[in-house]
C-alpha cells in the first residue's frame, strides 16, 4: 500500500501559471507545499487523490503564479506619501524630504512606515522587496515578524543620516547588518550606496568591497535624472555608469535603480557587467526624470526588475499599476505596440526581479524545489472576465485588489484578502498619528 506524501499544504487554482520558460498555464492546477518548498505542480484531481488529506487552500477561483518581487523601494517612506508633491526630484528631496526625514525619521518610525508598506505589498501580491533605506536592522525585523521576504540594505551617503553621523559609522552598521542577518530563511542583507552624486570615490570603492566580501546585493541610484548625468560629465569627464565602471564598482551584485538617461555605451556597459537595472516607470514618471530605454537594455541582454520606489514619489506599492504602466509606456514612447509584450513585462515583476536580486535560484517561478512564493489573484470579478491570455491578463486587466491569498515560504500570509501575520487597522491608526506630527 503507498504510503501518502506529508504535505504541508495543497494550493488549489482554476489556473497555475509557473513562470517557466515554455511551460503552458495548468488549468485545474494545484501546487503542492512541504517544509515551506514546491515538491509537486499538477492536476487538482491528481494532487488531491495522492494526498487526500493534506490540509487545502482553495484557490479554485483563482490565477495561482509566483508572487511578486519590488526591486526598488524605501519602505519607511510609506509615511511621506503625498508630503510634497508636483516637484522636481532635487527639489523634492533636498527641500522635503530630507529635512522630514531628519526630524522625524527615527527606528520608532522606521519599523512603523515598513510595516505599513509590508501590509500594502502583501495585500497587493509581492512576496519579495528590496529596500534601502535607515535602521535596517528594523527593518529586517519587522519583515521577517509580517512573513515577508526581504533584501534589506542600510544606505550610505556622504552626509549624516536620521541614524547615523558619518560614513564611517554607515560602513559599519552595514558590516553589522550582514554578519547579524546572513543566514535568515527570509531576509538577505545588502549594501546600498545613495548615488554617485552623493557619496565619494573611496567610499563607492569602500561600498564595492564590502558587498564583495559579503557576497551580497548592492543597490545604487543610478543616471536617474538628466542633471545627474550632465553634473557627472562635467566635473567627472564620464557618465554616472562609466565613472562607476572606471571605479570597479559595476558587477552581478549590483542592483542600479532607474538607469534613465543611458547613452549606448552606457547600455553596453551595464550588459558587460550584468549589472541588474530596476525599472522604476511610474516614479520616474511622476518626478518628470523621463523615460528609461528598457527595450534597448533588453535588446543588449541588460537584466531587468521593476520597482515602484518609495510611497512618497510614487504614491503607492502597487507593483501591478506600474507593471501595466511600463507596458503602455514603452509601447507608446517607441511607437510599435510589439515593443515590451505582456510576457516579457511579467516575467521582469517576477523571475527577472528575482535574479537581479540573487534569489533566481530560490523563488520567481512555480517548480518543485524552489521556495512557495506564491500569489492567488481572484478571477470571479467583471474586470477579470473572460480570461484568454494568463500574461496579458495579469499585465492589462489585473489589479492589486484581486489579490486573494498569498503564501511566502509556505506560510500563508494573506487569506481570502486579510492579513494573517498584522494588524492593518491598528498599523493605520498610529501611521495616521504620525502623519498628523509631520504635517503640523
Amino acid at each position: 500500500m503507498n504510503t501518502p506524501p506529508t504535505w504541508d499544504l495543497l494550493v488549489l487554482g482554476q489556473s497555475v501559471l509557473t513562470l517557466e520558460p515554455g511551460v503552458a498555464p495548468i488549468e485545474k492546477g494545484a501546487v503542492a507545499i512541504a517544509d515551506g518548498k514546491i515538491v509537486e505542480i499538477g492536476l487538482v484531481s491528481d494532487l488531491l487523490e495522492k494526498a487526500p488529506t493534506c490540509e487545502v487552500l482553495d484557490a479554485g477561483n483563482c490565477l495561482v503564479m509566483p508572487g511578486l518581487v519590488n526591486t526598488h523601494s524605501h519602505l519607511a517612506m510609506s509615511l511621506l506619501r503625498g508630503l510634497a508633491d508636483d516637484l522636481p526630484l532635487k527639489t523634492w528631496l533636498e527641500e522635503h524630504i530630507w529635512p522630514a526625514e531628519g526630524q522625524h525619521m527615527d527606528r520608532e518610525t522606521v519599523a512603523l512606515g515598513t510595516q505599513l508598506a509590508a501590509a500594502e505589498q502583501l495585500l497587493g501580491g509581492i512576496t519579495t522587496t528590496a529596500d534601502m533605506y535607515f535602521f535596517a536592522d528594523a527593518v529586517c525585523e519587522v519583515l521577517a515578524e509580517a512573513g515577508m521576504r526581504g533584501v534589506i540594505a542600510e544606505s550610505l551617503i556622504d552626509a549624516s543620516t536620521p541614524r547615523c553621523a558619518t560614513p564611517e559609522e554607515m560602513t559599519a552598521k552595514q558590516r553589522e547588518l550582514c554578519e547579524g542577518w546572513q543566514n535568515h530563511p527570509l531576509i538577505t542583507p545588502s549594501i546600498a550606496a545613495h548615488a554617485p552624486y552623493t557619496v565619494c570615490a573611496a567610499n563607492l570603492i569602500k561600498e564595492a568591497e564590502l558587498a564583495e566580501e559579503f557576497g551580497v546585493p548592492l543597490q545604487i541610484h543610478l543616471s536617474e535624472t538628466r542633471w545627474e548625468v550632465e553634473t557627472s560629465i562635467e566635473q567627472k569627464g564620464a557618465s554616472p555608469v562609466a565613472y562607476l565602471e572606471g571605479l570597479g564598482f559595476l558587477s552581478e551584485q549590483v542592483v542600479a535603480a532607474h538607469c534613465v538617461h543611458l547613452d549606448r555605451r552606457d547600455i553596453e556597459i551595464l550588459a558587460e557587467n550584468r549589472v541588474g537595472v530596476s525599472h522604476n516607470p511610474v516614479s520616474n514618471l511622476k518626478l518628470a526624470s523621463g523615460v528609461a530605454p528598457v527595450p534597448e537594455m533588453l535588446e543588449a541582454g541588460v537584466r531587468l526588475g521593476l520597482g515602484t520606489d518609495g510611497a512618497a514619489s510614487n504614491n503607492t506599492l502597487d507593483l501591478l499599476r506600474d507593471l501595466q504602466i511600463a507596458a503602455l509606456l514603452h509601447k507608446s514612447v517607441s511607437g510599435d505596440p510589439t515593443t515590451l509584450p505582456a510576457a516579457t513585462v511579467l516575467s521582469a515583476a517576477t523571475n527577472g526581479g528575482a535574479e537581479i536580486l540573487g534569489l533566481g535560484d530560490r523563488v520567481g517561478v512555480l517548480k518543485p524545489g524552489m521556495e512557495a512564493d506564491i500569489a492567488c489573484f481572484a478571477l470571479d470579478k467583471a474586470h477579470t472576465t473572460p480570461i484568454y491570455d494568463p500574461w496579458s491578463h495579469m499585465v492589462f486587466a489585473a489589479r492589486a485588489a484581486d489579490t486573494r491569498h498569498v503564501i511566502v515560504r509556505g506560510k500563508v500570509v494573506v487569506r481570502d484578502r486579510q492579513l494573517t501575520t498584522m494588524d492593518l487597522d491598528e498599523i493605520r491608526a498610529k501611521s495616521t498619528k504620525v502623519a498628523a506630527r509631520i504635517s503640523g
